[in-house]
C-alpha cells in the first residue's frame, strides 16, 4: 500500500503510511491473523482478454471499490505501478500487471461513477493515473484516520485497531518489479485490499459520529483533484550533504555529477541513489579528484554499482572542472517563491517571525480542540504563508479570503478564520502588529 497532498505530507520514500499493527494489551483482545485472502490468491492479469474478464466482473459488482498499487520506490526509476490491486462485493479481488497491462483506462472509464477506497491515496494516484485510472471520487482510509485523531494511521495499525485484524507488512518494500512475482508477495497484495472497503464503513460511520465526515469528503476530493508538483528548479541543490559544499567549482561538480546520474538513471531504470550515493557526489565534489585513480580511492565510490561506471562519473568530474568560472553556478539557488527557512525569520523579518509564533499557536490549540493533529486543520506551508504576507485587513473576512486563496478547504477556512484574524490582530505591544 503506498501523501497526499497537503496537508497530509508525502514522503518520496516507499510506503511511508505502512507501520506494523499495534500489538495486543490488556485493554485490546487479540488480534486474529490475516493469512489467505477469503477466495484465495487469484492469477495475475496480464492480457487483454483476462482485463475484459476483470471489467465484466468489477461493473457487475456494488458498492465501494478497493484500490492499491505496489511501486519499486528505491530500486526503478519514477514511481510507475508494478501491479494494481482491486476488490469489490460480487467480483472478487484481481491482481493485474501493469508492466504488460499499460493502459487500464478501459477498467478506468468502468469505474468512473464508482467511489474508490484507497489508504495514502496521494501516494498511489498519480501511478494509478499513468495508466488511466482516474477515480471520480476517493475514500482515503489513512487521511479518515487523521481527522479522526487516530496516533498510527499505517493500514496495519488501522486494520488491527479498527477491525481486530493483524494485516502482515513485510513485503511493503520489495522490488514490486520483479517478474515473476513470488506467490508470498501477491498473498500480501490481495490482502491489502481484502479488508479495505470493511475499513472504510467503519471509519465512515466514526467520522459521521464525530461531526467531521463533510471534512473528510472536502479532503478526499482535495486529495483526488490535486495537480502534480511543478517541477523543481536545479533540482541537483537537493542533493542531500551539499550544504557541505561552499565554492562554485564544487557546486559545479556537484551539478554535473547529479545530472550524469539522473540521466544513466532513467536510461537503465534504476533508481539514482542505487547507481551513485548522494555521499558520493558529496565526496567528489569536496576532494575535487584529478585522475581516475584518485575518484575510486574515494570510499563511496567502492560500492559495486558506482565502481562499475567509475569511468561516466570521472568524465563528469573532469567536465565539471574544466569549465570556466563563468558557468559555475551560483552559491544560491534561483530566485524562487519559496519562503526562508523558519530558523531565520527572526534576523530577516522579526513581524513575520512573531506572527508565526501566533499562527502556529492559534493552529495548535483550535487542532487540540478538534482531536486531530495541526498539520490536518491547517498544512505547516499555508501557515508560513499567512504569517509571512497576511492579508491587509486582519478581519476574519480577509483572513478566510487569504486562507482560500492559499488553498484551504471551507472547513479549514471555518474553523480557523476568526481565532487567526484576532492572532493577527494583536497589538503591537504583543509583538504581533
Amino acid at each position: 500500500m503506498t501523501s497526499t497532498p497537503p496537508p497530509t505530507p508525502a514522503p518520496d520514500e516507499p510506503d511511508s503510511a505502512v507501520e506494523p499493527p499495534a500489538p495486543a494489551t490488556a485493554d485490546a483482545p487479540d488480534l486474529v491473523p490475516l493469512t489467505e485472502p477469503s477466495e484465495g490468491v487469484p492469477e495475475v492479469v496480464v492480457t487483454e482478454a483476462g482485463l475484459r474478464d476483470v471489467i465484466t466482473a468489477f461493473t457487475a459488482g456494488h458498492g465501494p471499490v478497493a484500490v492499491d498499487a505496489e511501486r519499486a520506490s528505491g530500486y526503478r526509476y519514477g514511481q510507475a505501478a508494478y501491479l494494481v490491486q482491486l476488490r469489490r462485493d460480487g467480483a472478487g479481488t484481481a491482481l493485474i500487471d501493469p508492466q504488460a497491462l499499460p493502459d487500464l483506462g478501459a477498467l478506468g472509464s468502468a469505474l468512473a461513477g464508482t467511489e474508490w477506497v484507497l489508504h495514502a491515496a496521494g501516494q498511489d494516484l498519480p501511478c494509478l493515473a499513468e495508466v488511466n485510472m482516474v477515480p471520480g471520487r476517493v475514500f482515503d482510509t489513512e487521511l479518515a484516520g487523521r481527522l479522526l485523531g487516530r496516533e498510527r494511521v499505517g493500514l496495519g495499525a488501522m486494520v488491527a485497531a479498527e477491525l481486530g485484524l493483524e494485516l502482515a507488512k513485510e513485503h511493503s518494500a520489495a522490488d514490486w518489479s520483479t517478474r515473476p512475482l513470488p506467490q508470498a508477495w501477491l498473498r500480501y497484495a490481495a490482502l491489502d485490499v481484502e479488508v479495505l472497503v470493511a475499513l472504510r464503513d467503519r471509519l465512515h460511520d466514526e467520522l459521521e459520529q464525530a461531526g467531521k465526515l463533510e471534512w473528510a469528503w472536502q479532503e478526499f476530493d482535495a486529495v483526488r483533484t490535486a495537480p502534480p508538483p511543478p517541477p523543481r528548479l536545479q533540482p541537483w541543490r537537493r542533493t542531500s550533504g551539499s550544504h557541505q559544499v561552499r565554492d562554485p567549482l564544487g557546486l559545479a561538480i556537484v551539478r554535473e555529477l547529479w545530472q550524469v546520474r539522473d540521466a544513466e538513471a532513467r536510461r537503465v531504470d534504476i533508481s539514482p541513489g542505487r547507481l551513485l550515493s548522494d555521499s558520493a557526489i558529496v565526496a567528489a565534489a569536496t576532494t575535487r579528484p584529478s585522475t581516475l585513480a584518485e575518484l575510486t580511492a574515494l570510499r563511496p565510490f567502492k560500492h559495486k554499482a558506482a565502481a562499475r561506471r567509475s569511468r561516466l562519473w570521472f568524465d563528469a568530474v573532469a567536465r565539471a572542472t574544466a569549465l570556466p568560472a563563468s558557468d559555475h553556478p551560483a552559491r544560491r539557488g534561483p530566485a524562487s517563491d519559496t519562503l526562508p527557512p523558519p530558523r531565520a525569520w527572526k534576523d530577516r523579518n522579526p513581524p513575520a517571525a512573531r506572527r508565526l509564533d501566533a499562527v502556529r499557536l492559534t493552529v495548535r490549540t483550535r487542532a487540540e480542540e478538534l482531536a486531530l493533529p495541526q498539520e490536518n486543520l491547517l498544512t505547516p506551508e499555508y501557515q508560513r504563508r499567512l504569517a509571512w504576507d497576511p492579508p491587509r485587513e486582519h478581519s476574519t473576512e480577509g483572513v478566510a479570503a487569504a486562507l482560500a486563496a492559499l488553498g484551504a478547504r471551507p472547513w479549514q477556512i471555518d474553523q480557523l478564520a476568526a481565532p487567526l484574524a484576532t492572532a493577527l490582530h494583536a497589538g503591537p505591544e504583543d509583538g504581533l502588529g
